[in-house]
């Protein structure tokens, strides 16, 4: 499998390459305006896998907070079609937009969630 992922990805940097389910992604790789992939959960959130917020003393992981970091085998995967196909429209409606974006806004709002 890691020859699937270093043809999927070689030559590509962030923002670079099209959301596909067909192709397999490491965890916390970044796609612009899509966010971090976590590979475990085969999405893409806003913030990366296992982001530890000093404030609240937790770590993010799939679209959650824990006590702990979230330990998975799996560091490489593909996402679904649909989670690829709405990830791959989101930054195809960034890209084609006149109006600056200023990021995913807050974690404190409960805004890292993005596509999975």
């Amino acid at each position: 499998m890691g020859g699937v992922a270093g043809g999927a990805l070689t030559g590509c940097g962030p923002g670079k390459m099209s959301v596909s389910s067909q192709n397999v992604y490491t965890n916390n790789y970044y796609v612009t305006g899509v966010g971090y992939y976590h590979a475990p959960f085969r999405g893409w959130y806003a913030l990366p896998y296992n982001h530890f917020d000093p404030q609240t003393q937790r770590y993010f992981y799939g679209g959650q907070w824990g006590t702990m970091p979230f330990e998975s085998i799996t560091n490489l995967s593909s996402p679904t079609p649909e989670v690829a196909a709405a990830a791959q429209a989101q930054r195809t409606d960034i890209s084609h937009s006149n109006v600056p974006r200023s990021g995913f806004g807050s974690s404190s709002r409960g805004g890292s969630h993005v596509w999975s």
